[in-house]
């Protein structure tokens, strides 16, 4: 299905607005539901009709989703676009504090990678027992391998 021009048409039905935004309708009815996308329409028949500012509304959510922001998060976003006056240092403090966690899991995941790096090498030096298998179950409930487990 070829999607609608948004500039011509005033309101989209979920099916389009889905098409438009890649987001599943699913996904779309959830977001109304809880608050990321309020005041939604309804045509005579109850069926939701989305507004260009609407599909703008998603398009946001959806980018900030692609760099890592929680729901909540984006609904605090949201509710800062929406203020007027200067947000800029929120909205920083905001950013700040997720460029931390992700710092943060940047360095999980590096020391990770090396832990499993060293695994493999040890796993093709290895004649008996798989290092990976040993490694994984090293410490298991508060126990050494050969041992009890909980």
């Amino acid at each position: 299905m070829e999607a609608p021009d948004t500039l011509t048409v005033k309101t989209l039905s979920i099916g389009d607005a889905s098409t438009i935004t890649g987001l599943s309708i699913d996904t779309l009815r959830y977001y109304e539901r809880i608050g990321l996308v309020p005041g939604v329409s309804r045509n005579a028949g109850g069926q939701r009709r989305f507004s260009t500012g609407d599909i703008a509304r998603l398009r946001f959510i959806r980018r900030a989703q692609a760099m890592d922001f929680s729901l909540d998060e984006i609904g605090q976003l949201l509710t800062l676009r929406e203020q007027t006056g200067d947000v800029r240092a929120d909205v920083r403090a905001l950013t700040e504090r997720k460029l931390a966690a992700i710092e943060a899991r940047i360095e999980q995941l590096s020391a990770l990678r090396d832990e499993l790096a060293q695994l493999v090498l040890a796993c093709r030096s290895s004649e008996r027992d798989c290092p990976i298998i040993g490694r994984m179950n090293d410490d298991c409930c508060g126990h050494k391998a050969e041992g009890e487990h909980a």
